[in-house]
């Protein structure tokens, strides 16, 4: 069953009880204003949506103006960096207003981003996210990001403008990706060029188009921009065995100790 099935109500207990569970690990509930990147799964149906309660969780209502989604949508049009035109998008739960001059901004930045509809159809990620959006989140606005070409250089190119777009504003940043858990060793290895910082093995992974991963490209440019702002990242499976795709997580600023 996907997301378009649940009520508005059935979404917003499962958001709380995902909160109140990890107020009882936790022993509290930390707030969540230091998450600045999320990674959702493509498409949120009745058998991740218990993962995706507790990933939204993280997130408080009011906390940001605005939201980015970008998701990969890889031969479906000749630009490489489209952003979809319009002016709002509705899901089963209401209409979001885009973010016109934020979508701008894109479009001075570099010459592979366009407002463009040519990949924009009802089969993309954004509208699963903005589901769960509208049941954590009040008064936000949206721009959509869809990667046609998942060549390193484009995605390199789109981490750079996001990073420098989007530091100094009040926005999420959502990528949309799934890894099957039984591909943890491809996971691992990804990850362990991140942590040494080894971004041109991670775009020569990239550039082999030989990953099990549904996004990789989209991943990647969250790897890269979560990296530029140094931020922490938190998977869902390090915690959570139950979790199945493995690219499920957070990215929050890193909490400095206090000294005193």
């Amino acid at each position: 069953m996907n997301i378009s099935s649940y009520s508005r109500e059935e979404l917003t207990r499962g958001l709380e009880r995902a909160k109140s569970n990890r107020q009882s690990v936790n022993g509290k509930n930390r707030a969540g204003d230091a998450v600045r990147v999320m990674f959702s799964p493509r498409s949120i149906t009745s058998e991740n949506i218990d993962e995706v309660y507790e990933l939204y969780s993280h997130i408080e209502e009011g906390q940001y103006d605005t939201v980015v989604v970008v998701e990969s949508h890889p031969g479906s049009a000749e630009k490489k960096l489209p952003m979809p035109s319009f002016k709002s998008v509705t899901t089963p739960l209401g209409e979001i207003m885009a973010n016109d001059r934020l979508r701008n901004d894109f479009c001075d930045e570099d010459d592979d981003f366009f407002i463009n509809d040519e990949a924009f159809d009802t089969s993309v990620c954004l509208y699963d996210q903005l589901m769960m959006l509208q049941c954590a989140l009040k008064n936000f606005t949206v721009v959509s990001i869809q990667i046609t070409d998942e060549n390193p250089y484009i995605v390199k190119e789109l981490a750079y403008a996001l990073e420098e777009i989007l530091a100094s504003k009040n926005a999420l940043v959502v990528f949309c990706c799934d890894l099957d858990d039984s591909h943890r060793e491809e996971f691992e290895k990804v990850m362990k060029f991140y942590e040494n910082r080894n971004y041109s093995g991670m775009m020569n992974y990239l550039a082999a188009a030989d990953s099990s991963m549904k996004g990789a490209g989209t991943f990647m440019a969250g790897l890269l921009v979560s990296s530029k702002w140094g931020l922490s990242l938190n998977f869902n499976h390090r915690v959570n065995s139950d979790t199945h795709n493995l690219l499920i997580g957070f990215a929050e600023m890193q909490h400095q100790p206090i000294f005193g």
